[in-house]
């Protein structure tokens, strides 16, 4: 009985002795982050045939 509390002991001292550690460093060379972006975008306008000329009319367009 007492050699398994002894070996119960030794156990827990080992196990406790194997827990593993998280270290948080920063990092030796800057993040660089490429952004290869490409935006194109199409306006669609539909106007009435009236206002149509109106615009034609004044130069508007």
């Amino acid at each position: 009985m007492v050699r398994n509390i002894i070996a119960i002991i030794i156990l827990a001292g080992v196990l406790m002795g194997c827990s593993p550690t998280v270290k948080v460093q920063t990092p030796s060379e800057p993040i660089n982050i490429n952004l290869n972006v490409k935006i194109d975008h199409e306006i669609n306008i539909k106007v009435d045939k009236a206002l149509d000329n109106i615009i034609n009319k004044s130069g508007l367009y």
